[in-house]
């Protein structure tokens, strides 16, 4: 009898595989990083050979640890990086361009010139979307200008397109299956989400062929099976869902009204809005969390482009700490940041500002400053940008309080964690098991296959490690976040809208 769900979590930085148990619980973990390709400032890019090889790496390690065999899997459930667009060719299989990062900046040019050509406000209605080059549509419009061949063969159906999902299951399923499940579809800019399918006009105005797209399915259910050389014996693909959507169905936020923010690269803040889609008017987005059966659950979404990629920057870049798990010891050794803010737009300002222009800023500095302060400051950033996101989201929903479910890899940090309870006025709780991306795609991979029955089942299995009290006064968490907002009006619109800027991009 098969008793483990194994999960494939393909992040930005490293590919990694998880095996749960029918409580959900992780039982075996392998991770492998591969290449990060920073082309030109504002530029990401990937191999997607790296991408398959490391999660087809970490896949089969798991599987040969001890006590486990590639019969006891009951099914697959596949979860990504949301946004990163790939180009390959239908018969070969073979990549035709680098993998082009959700971070990306480099279709910036196509989204202004959509911009001024009054295209936003229709795609917004549409897709619940902005015109941002975060979103795949303008991704695979710079990868075809790039190249005036692919448009041609593109129009020809040689040229396919899939987030990293769809690469995946393509290659897992030796070519049979170019498919998308309904949570990934809604970040491509090419999604009706009232409709459910792809959307012609759209497709129009971007000039892209409709024979490059994947099929649509649902994010719970079998859509394929492994080919039997990769693991010895076909699995069953059984849940789809982009990392942020995964990671919301983890945290097992059913009801509409609940809200959950991951802290990896980004920060990545998702309130569940029920079966209607809430259209927002404070810049945040407006996406599908998951489909089971023929039932649509609708998020809020607002996106923070540089969470945990500070700390990345204190250490690759300036040198202030020699591993990411110094940042909490460093930052805990001062009281607090001595009036220093530090605004980490790297690659410009996400929700709910999208200001592609804008540039990082340290503000308040003195001759008191030390590495410490701006560690500290680094911390409170990530909490910053997530009130900001917060604040959004009750205006859009009109809530007046939040209890608010945390994970992804900062969220271990109980310095962050306090104060972001401070910041925001509100509790913070952070589970037992924080690896809530790969969880929720073993969720709904299980549930594909009936190994758990409901989301009732599943809602009994997540546990709460801490919660996080706010202790910090109003007055001065009045007085912290307006010095936050001050520094953020300093960032905004930095360089030209058409210019890259020269700040160095953190992945």
């Amino acid at each position: 009898m098969s008793r483990v769900i194994l999960a494939l979590d393909q992040g930005t930085t490293s590919s990694r595989a998880i095996i749960f148990d029918a409580q959900g619980r992780p039982l075996e973990v392998a991770q492998q990083e591969f290449r990060q390709i920073l082309p030109a400032p504002g530029l990401v890019e990937h191999n997607p050979e790296d991408i398959w090889s490391s999660q087809l790496n970490v896949a089969r390690e798991v599987l040969k640890r001890p006590g486990y065999r590639v019969e006891d899997v009951a099914a697959i459930g596949v979860t990504n990086q949301r946004e990163t667009t790939l180009l390959w060719d239908r018969t070969t299989g073979k990549p035709v361009s680098p993998a082009i990062v959700w971070q990306s900046r480099a279709s910036e040019p196509t989204c202004r010139k959509l911009k001024e050509a009054g295209h936003e406000p229709r795609f917004q209605r549409k897709t619940g979307l902005l015109l941002d080059p975060y979103f795949s549509g303008t991704k695979i419009r710079y990868l075809l200008d790039r190249d005036p061949q692919l448009q041609r063969r593109a129009e020809a159906g040689e040229v396919l397109f899939g987030t990293v999902d769809s690469f995946l299951i393509w290659r897992l399923t030796a070519g049979e299956r170019h498919v998308t499940d309904l949570s990934n579809a809604s970040r491509t800019l090419l999604l009706n989400i009232h409709t459910c399918g792809w959307d012609d006009e759209l497709l129009g105005i971007l000039n892209i062929p409709s024979t490059m797209l994947p099929e649509i399915t649902p994010s719970s259910g079998i859509i394929g099976k492994t080919d039997p050389e990769l693991f010895g014996r076909s699995i069953p693909i059984a849940g789809v869902a982009g990392d942020q959507q995964a990671a919301m169905f983890g945290q097992t936020c059913f009801q509409p009204g609940d809200v959950k923010n991951t802290y990896g690269t980004g920060c990545f803040m998702l309130m569940n809005t029920g079966r209607t889609p809430a259209i927002s008017k404070n810049k945040l987005l407006t996406t599908i969390g998951w489909q089971i059966g023929d039932q649509v659950t609708y998020c809020l979404e607002g996106s923070v482009f540089i969470g945990g990629a500070v700390v990345q920057w204190l250490r690759d870049g300036l040198g202030l700490i020699e591993s990411a798990s110094q940042i909490e010891s460093l930052a805990s050794s001062v009281s607090d940041a001595d009036g220093l803010v530090l605004v980490p737009a790297f690659v410009g300002l996400g929700a709910p500002y999208w200001d592609p222009t804008a540039r990082g800023m340290l503000l308040g500095i003195t001759r008191g400053t030390t590495a410490a302060h701006i560690a500290r400051a680094a911390v409170e950033s990530m909490a910053f940008q997530s009130r900001d996101l917060l604040e959004a989201m009750q205006r859009d929903a009109a809530a007046m309080e939040i209890e608010m479910k945390v994970d992804g890899g900062a969220c271990v940090n109980n310095l962050l964690m306090q104060f972001q309870a401070d910041i925001l006025g509100s509790r913070v709780r952070r589970p037992k098991i924080t690896e809530t991306t790969a969880r929720g795609a073993a969720f709904l991979a299980g549930l594909g296959v009936g190994f758990w029955n409901n989301r009732e089942e599943i809602t009994t299995l997540w546990e709460c490690d801490r919660v996080f009290e706010p202790q910090m006064a109003e007055t001065e968490r009045g007085q912290r976040y307006g010095s936050w907002q001050r520094a953020v009006s300093r960032t905004q619109h930095w360089t030209d809208a058409g210019e890259q800027g020269n700040g160095e991009l953190c992945s």
